[in-house]
């Protein structure tokens, strides 16, 4: 029995790592990293900072998601943060709910 789990485990975790790295690939390809790094403030805050911020907030992943593909001002200074028309509604659900997981 604790064969099968290890394995369950194993593969869980396997599943979990290639997520991530799809949707860090994704934020690659969307060109989210030209302004943003998981753990370091480049033009705009680290993905950290981002998922720390909005950690308590239920509403957060539909804000942001939002503000990913509009565009917005003045939350983290004043340097705005463009519009990405490119990126879809699905696509920035899923980039901000990865973010969101960012330590």
């Amino acid at each position: 029995m604790s064969r099968i789990r290890s394995i369950v485990v194993a593969v869980s975790l396997g599943l979990i790592a290639g997520a991530a790295s799809a949707n860090a690939d994704m934020a690659k390809a969307k060109n989210c990293t030209a302004c943003h790094a998981v753990d370091k403030k480049l033009i705009g805050p680290a993905f950290k900072d981002i998922a720390a911020k909005y950690a308590a907030d239920k509403d957060a992943v539909a804000k942001l998601s939002k503000k990913v593909r509009e565009g917005g001002t003045g939350v983290w200074g004043q340097v705005p943060m463009p519009a990405n028309p490119q990126v879809s509604a699905d696509e920035a659900t899923t980039l901000v709910k990865w973010i969101m997981t960012a330590k």
